[in-house]
């Protein structure tokens, strides 16, 4: 009786679906491409921070204690910094991996023979999301024990329980983004039915964020920036309504999220008054303020992921779908 048990979960519809999705994006030549252009950038990274960490320890620096963390965040101008290569490749890592998700389906002819089994619809869809998950998931965990293998390798110096945990709440906050442009690709394919038009369309709405709309922000708020003779509690509040706007962009909520979870030393993510900074003392925050600093920007994150796979899952699940 066990044994049949054990087949029919092993045969289930889901994790048919899911196995042989993984299987085709580490098959792929596309998945291939990405995933040496992202480890080439790792490295070259890796390289540049491990050839200037000795510059970026100072005496009075409050973050001396936090000696592993800098493999991640120095750069000495000539090639960013990991986490600047994560936000910059991130985006496109998961636009590529999902703006083929449903329309190559229909484009053979394929998703048509595939839901006329016995199989629900949404299991489809569901496995898609999951299986690309999964191989981002797998990539960003050995990116990230990979450049602490080799920091631990090259320095010498083994990370304290709090450098790990950051570490590793790092790679769960990488997946996180790149999980949002994954779902925004897979509801780009579920509209359109040509791939490269659902491609074009994920790269267009990356471009306007990291490109275009810090422009229009920054004219925005030129027009309507105060006097030299405001209060201080006028340009605090223009500064607020400036981080605002900013904070729609996904790269903006992921770059203070990183930020502050590598540098402790980062006590707030907005505008102070002259109030609140008297009689502070400089020092690294706990793990657990850090994440409480960084929740409204992890709340972000999610909500846009959960907005983007709720939209494509009503579309997909509404769609008429016939062989042709």
């Amino acid at each position: 009786m066990g044994r049949f048990k054990n087949e029919e979960r092993i045969l289930h519809p889901f994790r048919v679906i899911l196995n042989k999705e993984i299987s085709d994006h580490v098959r792929s030549w596309r998945f291939i491409i990405l995933i040496a252009i992202i480890a080439l950038t790792c490295l070259g990274s890796m390289y540049t921070a491990l050839t200037n960490i000795d510059k970026a320890v100072k005496p009075n620096d409050p973050e001396g204690t936090f000696f592993f963390l800098k493999l991640f965040t120095i750069s000495d101008g000539t090639l960013p910094s990991f986490i600047v290569f994560i936000s910059f490749l991130g985006p496109l890592l998961g636009i590529s991996l999902g703006f083929d998700a449903v329309n190559s389906e229909q484009n053979n002819r394929t998703l048509s023979r595939v839901l006329s089994q016995p199989i629900y619809r949404d299991y489809l869809l569901n496995a898609k999301f999951l299986a690309a998950l999964i191989v981002i998931s797998v990539m960003f965990f050995a990116l990230g024990f990979l450049v602490m293998g080799l920091g631990l390798v090259t320095i010498g110096i083994p990370p304290t329980v709090e450098e790990f945990m950051r570490i590793i709440f790092f790679i769960i906050l990488s997946i996180l983004y790149v999980a949002f442009w994954l779902n925004l690709s897979i509801l780009f394919s579920v509209q359109f039915r040509q791939p490269a038009t659902s491609a074009l369309s994920g790269i267009a709405v990356w471009l306007f964020f990291s490109v275009f709309y810090g422009m229009i922000v920054n004219l925005i708020t030129k027009s309507i920036a105060p006097s030299a003779m405001a209060s201080e509690y006028q340009i605090i509040g223009f500064e607020e309504l400036k981080l605002s706007l900013l904070r729609i962009m996904p790269n903006q909520l992921f770059s203070e999220a990183t930020t502050t979870l590598l540098m402790p030393s980062v006590r707030s993510l907005g505008p102070l008054t002259m109030e609140q900074v008297y009689g502070t003392i400089p020092g690294p925050l706990p793990l657990g303020q850090s994440l409480l600093l960084v929740w409204p920007q992890v709340t972000g994150l999610i909500a846009a992921t959960v907005l983007c796979f709720a939209l494509s899952y009503l579309s997909f699940m509404r769609r008429e779908i016939r062989s042709r």
